[in-house]
């Protein structure tokens, strides 16, 4: 993919995701956690001030372009068995089944039923953030109210917590000197599906394959 075009492919998800935030907690960031760390990424990506104001405009429906951005969510089994929830936000659904079905198919998957796969994973809350100086991350997070932390990228860590103390652990990690980068409901893998090198390679192909997908919000698997 050309360089201009990924940019352009990465400026829309990030609108669309600032659409949904304002249409989702309202236009004022202050007041709106989701929407206030979506304007952040933006801007991390050196997205246009134009672009973020008219998604916001639109998510709080001040502007009307006639399109509506849904929220949708797809399961499947991939390659090798594993196990695929693929988030979406789009403005044509159609299209959308179409690109994930396609997607499946295309790489010895298949696309299933809503909660064909959803069983094999736990619906929780995920914050990942950065934090000067030293620290303990385990004791951060049991001060915090988190069940677990991990290492994530560049010297972030990501806390996992359930789905309904979310705000109150964010809240918690904030009060602690946390920088929270992300905070959203999203799915951890209950089980690890056991993959050979070569398998592993196929199942990162597909995956790559759904994340540069126009539409494909967040992708999730048992990896």
């Amino acid at each position: 993919m050309e360089k201009a075009q990924q940019k352009g492919q990465i400026f829309t998800k990030l609108a669309r995701e600032i659409q949904v935030s304002a249409k989702a907690g309202g236009p004022d960031p202050a007041a709106n956690a989701r929407l206030r760390m979506a304007i952040d990424a933006a801007k991390k990506e050196s997205c246009p001030n134009d672009t973020i104001d008219r998604a916001i405009k639109k998510g709080a429906g001040l502007l009307d372009d006639g399109k509506i951005i849904e929220e949708l969510m797809y399961e499947g089994y991939g390659p090798h068995g594993i196990g695929v929830i693929v988030e979406c936000q789009t403005d044509n659904k159609h299209r959308t089944v179409s690109e994930v079905r396609h997607a499946f198919k295309s790489h010895e998957g298949n696309m299933g039923e809503s909660g064909s796969v959803a069983w094999m994973f736990d619906r929780v809350g995920l914050l990942e953030g950065i934090k000067a100086g030293k620290f303990d991350p385990d004791e951060e997070a049991i001060e915090a109210g988190a069940n677990e932390v991990l290492p994530g990228d560049g010297g972030s860590f990501e806390f996992f917590t359930n789905a309904d103390e979310l705000d109150s652990v964010r809240d918690a990690l904030s009060k602690r000197g946390w920088k929270i980068e992300t905070s959203e409901l999203s799915f951890k893998a209950k089980n690890i599906t056991e993959l050979t090198e070569a398998q592993t390679k196929d199942v990162e192909e597909f995956l790559n394959f759904l994340d540069n997908m126009d539409d494909t919000h967040r992708v999730h698997a048992t990896i």
